[in-house]
């Protein structure tokens, strides 16, 4: 293959803080090329520093032949670097045919519009990858999975020689996830150099050329993928070994927590029931609109059931508000949480004492000294990786942020905890430590309900799986169950054989 990058003793600090130490790395036409790491290793700073948004303190890119200590975003695009970012930077008011040429034309000088051709530059990249979709609708009113159908044309559009993609498959289902890996290859056929970053290592081996292992700011190595599996990747990543033992309930109190029967919202779920008691980690699985975070968001009072009935220690109970849910000790760590369990910009201790600001606060005033033991706890606790609770939660890598959403809603003192996808987005050392703090909490006599459709993680941190498809419970698996050979292989089965979102409307 040859190279069409290659990148030399890349440095860079920040405030003191060595955050890439003499990087070499080399991209080839027609590779998928993956960058693996913790977060924080330096994975995303040398993306900015090879695409133009940071200049390094010391070393140089070579694009094509020519060499540059002081590369610019401009240069990096002209020279055919794209780098598609997890929240995609697309216009959501505009039209997909829009967002897919508006690169283009600006960089064209154009000065007018010409909407022929703007559709004629849509339908030409769209064609490109395979896949057909209406111009005219907004990007805000299609599925992720084709919004980033719209980044990758968009991409291309402006001649993409080399593609970052950083976490692309983060929000979309397992079938969306196996069509973007077919274009991806696709477009690796037709000589396009593809850097993919992701956490999730299946995925890494399912595309992957090459492997740039990143740690703590160096690099380990740049290995072949057919020489590395899940455990050697995750050894070099981390420096240690990474094991998910499986959990099993050891709580001998049987009497329910939580029961809901026959619960129904019409267009969303329909006629579930399920008892929860202390210690039990129950996994909600299905594809993405099975149902899964609508029950839980009902759970939590900010999504109204319309029949059914909801028992909290053997007494009915209707769950109108989060704050009713907070009173009868639920909790709630959401699906999205930048959007919906931080405030990103504000403090690790101001995000903690949030869901307890009515307990913390005398004649309107906190009671500053109880908002900083309270920080403090459960940043100890949870192990948050941070210098002091005075930190700016915004700053701190996606495994620590979603330690301080843990830990915000633990110092509820909550006996039902709902985890929508706890893992989303996080790294092999961080999701470790999180499960390990979650089978804490059950072996302690929370009940947790674990919503995910990563199949690995269900079958380690459960101890009975409910199987969603179509709003409803298609089956329910016990823990001699999930002990048998193959029980993993048989969930996933189940859920594949579901109808999933079209990712081509």
């Amino acid at each position: 293959m040859e190279p069409i990058l290659c990148a030399r003793n890349i440095s860079k600090s920040f405030i003191g803080v060595r955050a890439l130490n003499n990087i070499d790395i080399t991209i080839n036409a027609g590779e998928i090329h993956c960058l693996a790491g913790e977060n924080g290793c330096g994975k995303s700073t040398l993306v900015k520093c090879i695409s133009g948004v940071y200049t390094p303190d010391h070393g140089e890119v070579e694009i094509s032949g020519e060499k540059y200590k002081n590369l610019t975003p401009i240069e990096a695009m002209n020279k055919g670097i794209q780098v598609i970012y997890q929240d995609l930077s697309l216009f959501q008011h505009m039209t997909v045919a829009e967002n897919i040429a508006i690169s283009k034309l600006k960089f064209e000088g154009n000065k007018t519009i010409n909407w022929k051709k703007i559709k004629s530059i849509a339908k030409e990249q769209l064609n490109k990858i395979g896949v057909k979709m209406n111009l005219d609708e907004t990007v805000g009113e299609i599925s992720m999975a084709n919004r980033q159908m719209v980044a990758i044309c968009r991409a291309l559009a402006q001649d993409a020689k080399i593609l970052f993609m950083d976490e692309p498959t983060t929000a979309l289902t397992k079938t969306e996830v196996d069509h973007l890996m077919k274009i991806m290859l696709e477009l690796k056929k037709k000589g396009l150099a593809i850097v993919f970053i992701s956490h999730k290592l299946d995925e890494v081996f399912t595309v992957a050329d090459t492997i740039t292992i990143f740690r703590n700011g160096d690099k380990i190595g740049d290995f072949n993928s057919k020489d590395l599996d899940e455990k050697s990747l995750s050894y070099h990543m981390t420096g240690r070994e990474i094991e998910y033992p499986r959990y099993h309930r050891t709580c001998k109190d049987n009497s329910p927590i939580l029961e809901i029967d026959h619960l129904t919202r019409k267009g969303q779920y329909e006629d579930i029931s399920m008892t929860i008691r202390p210690g039990d980690i129950i996994g909600l699985t299905g594809l993405l609109g099975s149902g899964r975070t609508e029950l839980a968001m009902s759970l939590f009072g900010l999504n109204p059931t319309q029949s059914g009935s909801i028992r909290i220690n053997g007494k009915e109970t209707s769950i109108a508000s989060p704050m009713a849910a907070k009173k009868q000790g639920i909790a709630l760590l959401p699906e999205d949480r930048f959007n919906q369990g931080l405030f990103i910009e504000r403090k690790i201790k101001e995000n903690i004492s949030s869901a307890l600001i009515d307990t913390i606060c005398k004649k309107g005033l906190i009671r500053k000294a109880e908002e900083d033991t309270i920080a403090q706890k459960y940043v100890n606790e949870l192990k948050v990786r941070t210098p002091s609770i005075e930190t700016v939660v915004g700053t701190l890598s996606g495994g620590n942020q979603q330690k301080v959403v843990i830990g915000k809603w633990t110092a509820t003192a909550p006996k039902v905890f709902i985890m929508d996808t706890p893992t989303v987005g996080i790294d092999i050392g961080s999701k470790s430590e999180i499960y390990e703090q979650i089978h804490k909490f059950a072996d302690g006599g929370m009940a947790i309900i674990f919503i995910s459709d990563e199949i690995q993680e269900i079958m380690a941190n459960c101890n009975r799986v409910i199987v969603l498809a179509n709003g409803k419970c298609i089956r329910e698996f016990d823990e001699n169950e999930l002990g048998q050979d193959g029980a993993d292989k048989i969930i996933t089965d189940l859920i594949g054989s579901q109808s999933a979102e079209e990712v081509t409307p």
